[in-house]
């Protein structure tokens, strides 16, 4: 039975998904690797997780070589708008002002950061 076709990345598979945006295409081998410098994780468990990602369209596999490469099949950004919307709904009842609040009092925020923020907002302001 084939599994129903999903963008939202697990945490798992958003570690995955890490690997790749930073290393580009890869090997299963190569993202294994990668994963095992934070956690210890067994080849056929990432395997079987790009096996699934694959199957909800995270991920993409190039079978041309004789080792599968595999390639996101969205980009950082786009994630990161889709699980930042999803939170934005589930957690804030999609209040922005509630989230951005939040997430500015949750950590401490760099002078570079606020300057970019504050940039960012200048801008939406204008638009």
């Amino acid at each position: 039975m084939a599994r129903p076709k999903t963008s939202r990345p697990t945490e798992r598979e958003l570690t995955i998904l890490r690997i790749l945006w930073g290393q580009g295409p890869t090997t299963v081998r190569e993202v294994n690797k990668a994963m095992n410098k934070d956690r210890d994780t067994g080849y056929t468990t990432t395997l079987k997780l790009m096996q699934i990602m694959t199957e909800k369209g995270i991920l993409i596999r190039d079978e041309s070589q004789r080792q599968h490469v595999y390639k996101p099949a969205i980009t950082e950004e786009k994630t990161q708008k889709q699980l930042v919307g999803d939170l934005l709904e589930r957690a804030f009842s999609g209040s922005a002002e509630k989230l951005v609040m939040r997430a500015l009092s949750a950590k401490k925020v760099s002078a570079k950061e606020l300057e970019r923020i504050r940039k960012m907002l200048d801008e939406l302001k204008g638009a």
